[in-house]
């Protein structure tokens, strides 16, 4: 079983979003040096808490303090861009730090409508256009555009030695079909919806077609785990987590709490417990050998040989303590 790390780059209540990126870097190193595979780094825009609208510029800071473990983008928001920006930039990145750069596209557009509107012209319309987007950015990724296209004499330069791995991130049938079709690895978002992931994995694999990328299906499933020394100690975690991902949407923080009291003591309506509860139904949740258990079932009714493990709660040093946690469980190094 590979492990990887997905980051939403989250700032936590009397934090500067510097600190948060800072925190991002220290723990990539932290995971190349446990032996987790990647390192993906999420694109989210005017969405409180998480300070990444960019992944590619913290991706070259973090390659440029890691040797061996990938980087990547999980995902930029293709919907945002057009192709052949994102193809100059992860050629770039990957001319930095060749053989070791992911580049994962997605459909979402990562923030409210009037972040979307004020970084495209028509959304939908880019929404739309996605396959063809994608299709478009392969041909620059591998600068193979047919001779009689326009842009057969342009390229994404610096062209690198090694290409970007590319790869489809989403949780539709939409995404999985898209990837399958394209011959592309899918990464299936559980954590975000955990009820349509099963059947977009189905879906992606039904439907894959054998490419010059990849020769068989690989899915990567995204999941969210907290694992800490005792059950209850990790379910408090969770919660304190929780509470931040409802809190930071809301004006109801309370600065002079420490993160687990802050949890325990923070009051919920009943829509937000109810928004609790769904969170907590997407999250593998325990001790070393619960969580490894619980991944290990997951992984093996997907037929993944990989997890990319998101971890959000208040404390920094807890957080480290889970990844750190299941990497001696799983044994990585």
């Amino acid at each position: 079983m590979k492990l990887s790390i997905l980051d939403q780059v989250v700032q936590s209540r009397c934090q500067t979003p510097q600190e948060a990126i800072e925190e991002s870097i220290q723990l990539a190193q932290l995971a190349e040096e446990w032996g987790y595979h990647r390192y993906w780094v999420a694109e989210h825009h005017d969405l409180p808490g998480l300070c990444c609208p960019a992944p590619d510029l913290i991706l070259s800071l973090i390659g440029s303090k890691t040797n061996r473990i990938r980087i990547g983008s999980g995902a930029v928001l293709l919907p945002n861009y057009k192709p052949y920006t994102i193809a100059e930039r992860y050629h770039l990145l990957a001319t930095l730090y060749p053989g070791r750069v992911d580049l994962g596209v997605s459909r979402s557009p990562g923030g409210s409508a009037e972040a979307s509107q004020a970084l495209t012209d028509n959304m939908l319309q880019s929404i739309y256009q996605m396959p063809a987007k994608v299709e478009e950015l392969l041909h620059f990724l591998s600068n193979d555009f047919p001779e009689n296209h326009i842009y057969s004499s342009l390229k994404a330069a610096p062209v690198p030695e090694v290409s970007p791995s590319p790869w489809i991130l989403g949780t539709s049938k939409k995404s999985a079909e898209l990837a399958g079709s394209l011959g592309l690895p899918y990464a299936v978002g559980h954590f975000m919806n955990k009820a349509a992931s099963e059947e977009a994995v189905k879906t992606y694999r039904a439907h894959f077609q054998p490419s010059k990328h990849l020769d068989k299906p690989e899915v990567i499933l995204a999941v969210s785990v907290i694992c800490a020394e005792t059950e209850e100690q990790a379910e408090d975690l969770a919660r304190s987590g929780q509470i931040w991902s409802i809190e930071r949407t809301t004006e109801k923080g309370n600065e002079g709490l420490t993160p687990a009291t802050y949890a325990k003591q923070y009051s919920l309506d009943e829509k937000e417990k109810e928004v609790q509860i769904q969170l907590r139904e997407q999250q593998i949740v325990g001790d070393a050998k619960s969580v490894r258990e619980q991944i290990n079932t997951l992984a093996h009714a997907y037929q993944s040989n990989e997890c990319i493990v998101l971890t959000n709660v208040h404390s920094f040093n807890e957080r480290i303590a889970s990844y750190q946690r299941l990497a001696s469980t799983f044994k990585l190094t």
